[in-house]
């Protein structure tokens, strides 16, 4: 290996390394179980459970129909529709609250008002607009994750089925799902792990309310002025939270980057 490439992938790794030794060195171990359940942490973290579980599952419900649309059929404009469902990966995330508050705001939202004046919904400044803000940032990853799934599984299973006679719901349920349970599995938590440390988005549209939208990330961004122990150790939580999803996920999606 040429020096020069060393040299600099090292410079790399400590450009990664760094950040994190400097976060454990600044945090308040003597107590950080009382700063972890603090009146503020333990609403940031119980609302961020709440939230991004719902999230996750909102992303499952309309995610794995628009992955499967996108694997498998054929339409004008796939293309375009799979562009807009990956859209929030790489939109900032603060451009994102603007347009959901544009969307679904009660004010001048497109549906907003209609549905607070109809329905009696408040989307924005609520539980529930955390919860469509983080889905609006996390539903992508199941999306991109299933689709994969299905376009890389044997469908001579899903035709073995059909030729007995199975219904394409039976087709579905009893084949179809289990050959991309793993990759169902993987976006699921990769949607979950996203929606958990959402931020722009979720401040942008639905606030920072504490006990009402101010997840963990919020609440580090808060605490940062006033109490810097929380939120290093809520930082600490969240780092915690990403470093495990990696390591499950590590034979999924780094299995081919094994030494050979």
């Amino acid at each position: 290996m040429p020096p020069v490439a060393a040299l600099l992938a090292l410079v790399a790794v400590a450009f990664f390394v760094l950040p994190l030794i400097g976060l454990i060195a600044h945090a308040p171990w003597g107590h950080a179980w009382d700063d972890l359940t603090s009146p503020i942490a333990r609403d940031a973290i119980r609302l961020s459970v709440i939230c991004s579980l719902w999230s996750t599952a909102l992303s499952v419900v309309f995610g794995v129909p628009l992955a499967y649309v996108l694997a498998r059929a054929r339409f004008p404009g796939r293309s375009f529709v799979r562009a807009l469902a990956v859209l929030p990966m790489v939109l900032p995330p603060v451009v994102g609250g603007v347009a959901l508050l544009y969307a679904f705001g009660v004010n001048n939202g497109l549906v907003g008002g209609w549905l607070h004046d109809t329905f009696g919904i408040q989307l924005t400044f609520s539980t529930a607009g955390a919860v469509l803000a983080e889905t609006f940032v996390a539903m992508p990853f199941l999306v991109i994750t299933v689709e994969a799934g299905l376009r890389t599984m044997d469908r001579r299973y899903e035709d073995a089925a059909a030729s007995l006679g199975a219904s394409r719901w039976t087709v579905f349920r009893r084949v179809t799902l289990p050959l991309i349970a793993p990759s169902l599995l993987a976006g699921a938590a990769l949607a979950w792990a996203r929606a958990l440390g959402e931020f722009g988005a979720t401040i942008t549209f639905a606030g920072n309310i504490q006990g009402r939208t101010q997840t963990m990330p919020l609440a580090v961004y808060l605490l940062l002025e006033s109490q810097q122990g929380t939120a290093i150790v809520l930082s600490l939580l969240l780092l915690a939270v990403s470093i495990i999803v990696l390591v499950l996920l590590r034979d999924r999606w780094f299995g081919g980057l094994r030494e050979r």
